[in-house]
Formats: C-alpha cells, structure tokens, sequence
C-alpha cells in the first residue's frame, strides 16, 4: 500500500543557520518540512533557510508539470522560520500560486504586512508586489479547518515568546503532528510562600492552569504517526540558563510522546550550536527504540519519512 504523505526535512536548526564542516551529516538551515499527500498536493511547513533548497527542487522536478502551487503553514513569524521566503525561486515564476496560512501576534498587522514586509527596499532588492506569483494570506488561530480534499488541520497554540501554532494534519486515517517551538507551561504566578507577593489563591491556580495546558498539548498530539518536535535542549541545558526561552529538553518532549502513544517522533530544531558528534552522541542516548515503544530519531536535511 502507497503511503498516504510524505514529510520531508529541508531544515532542522533552530535560531540561525549554521553552515560549517562540524554541521554536514545533519544539516545547518533553519526549519522547513515538505508534506506531500498521495494526490501530489504539496504542503510546506515553515520558511526557514531550508526553503531555498526546497525552492530549487521545486523549479526541475515540478514546474515541468505544470505551475507550482503550495501552501506554506508557519509556525509562527520569527526570523529564522520566515527567512527563506525572499529566496524561494518559485515566487519569481509567472503562474504560480502560493497561500501562506499562520499566526498573528499584532492585531493591527497581519501576515502580509508582517511577513511580506521582508520584500522591502530597506531589507531586500524586491518589492512583494514586484514578485511574480500570486500570493495569498491567511491568519490562523487555535481551531479546527477542513482543508478540503480529505485533509484536516487542527492548530494548538504552544508557549513561546511569540504566538506560535502547532499543526495536525489528518488524512486518510493518518497523523502528523508539528509542536515546535514550545516549552513546558510553567506556573507564571509567585510560589515562594516567603516572597511578600506571594499570593496562595493565584500560585494555587497558576499551577492548575499549567498543568491544564500541558495536557492539552499532550492531548493535540496523542496517537500521531509522526510527531515532529521542540528538542533543541538537555533537561540539563534547559534547567541551568534556557527556561522562559520557548524550546523543550529533549527529556520532557520524549516523555510526552510515550505517554501519549505517539508512533514516530523527530527530534526537531537543533540548537546551532549542536556539531555533528554531539548529536550523534544525543541519538545514542535517547534514541534507543525499545520494540512497541515510540520510535525516537533525530532529524536531519535530507531525510524524508513515509506515512
């Protein structure tokens, strides 16, 4: 049986490309998945630096066949996810058609102002309304949409210093997940009964609503095929400096995946500082794959995974 998708990885660094000698085996671009459903529908996830090398792809295996249409789904609009748009080669292609779906942070700018507004002379050589390509923007929030052809997407906003969407797309009886860039919700309320603003009432709530939200991320991807996810930590890592920076230990993501049953999960958004040997030695760590347990591995450029 032909897989119903196909995800593939186009960039898996998080924060800032790292190109170099110690970054080859895994990749050094920032994130950028390609979704392909059996019909041929092409669906992109993010816009980071990986999108170029999508873009080149794109122009000899598919603009043959006709003009290229695609769908670019953003997880939210921080640079290192929208930064690949200015070089995506196919919006410089008369006949093709892009709509671009993702949160808004600022009520009084949408996508296009936000993330159209690299395409200005103070940043970029090309105005947006001198591209080639029709384009369209969508503003998503946290709900339900039929995507039409068979395809269901449901969005879960995560904990990140900016408004960010986690995606599910369901198709043909199959699930795949993104929940990137996220963090644990911690309980925002002072819990130190020795703090003069301490306040049992709200610390008690705090921590209700926490835990709540947690859950209810667990929840978003439980029983997924493929779960792609914030990992760009060691619990180690994340409890000495990176707490309050919206990116997961690897610990917590891997512990949330087995509980919810979850049957493939990529280690995502590698820290660039993260060389080749240092995640081979975390794949050697974590992704031991005891058999009907979740399957763990790390993402890498290049790797495409069928559902």
């Amino acid at each position: 049986m032909s897989p119903a998708m196909r995800v593939r990885f186009w960039g898996v660094r998080g924060s800032i490309p790292c190109p170099g000698a110690e970054t080859v085996k895994y990749g050094g671009n920032t994130p950028c998945l390609e979704l392909r459903l059996d019909s041929g529908r092409l669906i992109i996830i993010d816009a980071g630096s990986g999108l170029r090398e999508l873009g080149n792809h794109l122009m000899v295996h598919d603009l043959s066949k006709g003009p290229i249409q695609t769908e670019i789904f953003l997880s939210h609009t921080h640079w290192d996810h929208i930064m690949g748009l200015p070089f995506f080669t196919p919006s410089y292609i008369p006949g093709t058609r892009i709509k671009v779906f993702g949160p808004v942070s600022f009520e009084d700018q949408g996508l296009r102002d936000i993330v159209g507004g690299q395409f200005t002379y103070r940043y970029f050589p090309v105005r947006q309304t001198e591209l080639a390509a029709t384009i369209e923007y969508f503003d998503l929030k946290e709900d339900h949409y039929d995507l039409g052809g068979g395809l269901v997407l449901s969005t879960k906003y995560l904990n990140h210093p900016i408004l960010c969407l986690g995606y599910r797309f369901e198709y043909q009886g199959k699930v795949f997940c993104t929940a990137y860039d996220t963090e644990p919700f911690h309980n925002v309320f002072c819990t130190d009964v020795c703090d003069p603003d301490y306040d049992e009432a709200m610390a008690v709530e705090g921590e209700m609503v926490a835990k709540e939200e947690n859950l209810r991320v667990e929840k978003f991807f439980s029983g997924a095929d493929l779960l792609i996810h914030d990992t760009q930590y060691t619990m180690k890592e994340y409890a000495s400096s990176k707490t309050g920076w919206g990116h997961s230990p690897i610990e917590y993501a891997i512990a949330a995946a087995k509980r919810t049953k979850v049957k493939r999960m990529a280690l995502f958004h590698h820290d660039p500082l993260r060389t080749d040997a240092q995640l081979d030695e975390l794949a050697n760590t974590y992704c031991q794959n005891p058999e009907g347990e979740t399957e763990v591995f790390i993402a890498k450029e290049g790797m495409e995974i069928e559902i």
